[in-house]
């Protein structure tokens, strides 16, 4: 999605398209009203049952989008977090469905208080290419989870992947219970200004701050999933060789195209080349070629991959040392090799735009407090990893830095936890969800509070008295 101002507006047609099926779901959501936990767990059952049964289909049409993408890539981070998801998701709903009692207050007993927690209504949802069924369907399944309604805009950049959810999808749901809309950017940008109950996109933060103005015109709440420069700590007490692996197996996954991957490593200072040379190394043990391999992932588009060799060349221009496995291959393959940096200039753009590509810089430190200092002077991250067998340093990164999410001794691996929250802080997102996160984050949560019989609240009050006075005297202690 791109900036509204920038692009073609879509055509009448289709926005009279979004704003008939918007209309409808609303109008579901109020003939209908809140599903049944029998009915929200049939409907998990049916996206499960779609996965599994379209297993093949779903890994081939995502690697024809990208060009080339590692069918096993795509069954680990797509379809594996789809079916654990929803099976977390099944064997907690009814335990998250049930009303939770809360206090209440001295002055007002007998009484009881307690939280429902109710549908929405109408939830959007704006995914990003980059994992086009995971950051689809995951959220899909937990607005669904929550008894809501469900609009669904894939990327333009994945369009093969788009098509075959709106024939998967449409199969299983009525368009006013779910509804897949295909469209370039501009239609995109008409999807966010619709009046949803709630907005959630995944992209960047520059489209994340016209999303978020949108929304706002309309009061709709949003959770944004950006992303941002995630950094890396290497503790001169972690093996380098160690370090390096875990590094490049996150960072080289899916080309570097994750919004969670690192974006740069900091290094004590004495072992900054050391440590470019075993990431090299461990990048060839993981991919042994590049042009041909099947294993590593193509760049999404023309554009993508023409903004990454720049980033290189830039780069190598102002002083870089790079470390490459190979060679930038042909334009039409778009496969960028794995490409590390040394010696890089703070005022380039692979140090100053998230790269999402596999390209990573690596930053020499002095000092824990330093690294500290250099990450903290940048917006808040996605995701931050820290490598050290020292609690204390552990400890020392955590407590001073802010991130969406952590991973101690590994990269990516919080995102894929389906009881922990996912979700970004300041230019990084807003908002989190996975498992019991994602169901409160699209559920209303009503407070209710309810008058025994016996209650005498309705004695204090004016003309004030006795009882007043004795309310606050007990209250107040005076």
């Amino acid at each position: 999605m791109n900036h509204p101002a920038n692009i073609m507006a879509p055509s009448i047609a289709h926005i009279n398209e979004l704003t008939r099926l918007f209309d409808a779901q609303q109008q579901a959501v109020l003939v209908h009203g809140a599903p049944t936990y029998k009915q929200r767990i049939a409907d998990l059952d049916a996206v499960l049952h779609m996965i599994t049964t379209n297993l093949d289909g779903l890994v081939e049409t995502v690697c024809a989008d990208f060009g080339n993408r590692s069918f096993d890539e795509t069954r680990l981070s797509e379809l594996m977090p789809i079916v654990n998801g929803i099976k977390h998701v099944r064997s907690h709903l009814k335990a998250w469905m049930r009303p939770v009692k809360r206090n209440v207050g001295i002055a007002f007993k007998p009484a009881t208080a307690h939280v429902v927690y109710q549908p929405l209504g109408v939830i959007g949802i704006l995914a990003p290419w980059n994992y086009p069924l995971t950051l689809t369907l995951v959220p899909l399944v937990e607005a669904l989870a929550a008894g809501n309604r469900v609009m669904l805009k894939p990327s333009e950049l994945t369009p093969r992947t788009a098509q075959l959810l709106k024939r998967l999808l449409g199969a299983i749901f009525p368009p006013e219970q779910v509804a897949v809309v295909i469209g370039d950017a501009a239609l995109a940008g008409r999807f966010s200004e619709l009046a949803f109950d709630h907005l959630l996109f995944t992209g960047s933060t520059n489209v994340g701050r016209h999303v978020m103005a949108a929304a706002a015109r309309n009061l709709t709440p949003v959770t944004l999933e950006l992303g941002g420069k995630s950094p890396v700590v290497i503790d001169a007490d972690f093996p380098v060789k160690k370090a390096a692996r875990l590094v490049a197996i996150g960072k080289f996954f899916n080309a570097g195209q994750t919004c969670v991957a690192p974006d740069y490593v900091m290094v004590p200072r004495h072992l900054v080349d050391t440590f470019a040379a075993e990431l090299l190394s461990a990048a060839k043990q993981l991919y042994p070629t590049i042009d041909a391999n099947k294993d590593y992932t193509s760049i999404i588009s023309p554009r993508h991959y023409e903004r990454l060799v720049k980033m290189i060349e830039q780069a190598s221009t102002s002083g870089a040392r790079i470390w490459q496995h190979g060679t930038v291959g042909k334009a039409d393959e778009r496969k960028i090799p794995p490409t590390i940096l040394t010696g890089v200039s703070l005022d380039t753009d692979v140090m100053l735009e998230e790269i999402f590509g596999p390209l990573l810089p690596v930053i020499a430190y002095d000092s824990i407090e330093q690294a500290i200092a250099f990450i903290n002077a940048r917006p808040k991250p996605l995701a931050l990893y820290c490598f050290s067998n020292n609690s204390a340093v552990t400890n020392q990164v955590l407590e001073q830095t802010r991130s969406g999410g952590v991973t101690i001794n590994g990269t990516m691996l919080h995102a894929t936890q389906d009881d922990l929250p996912f979700g970004g802080v300041g230019n990084s997102g807003t908002g989190a969800y996975h498992g019991y996160d994602g169901f409160v984050r699209l559920s209303h949560a009503r407070g209710v509070f309810k008058l025994s019989r016996f209650n005498m609240s309705d004695k204090v009050a004016a003309p004030y008295g006795t009882m007043a006075r004795l309310v606050t005297r007990l209250m107040l202690g005076k």
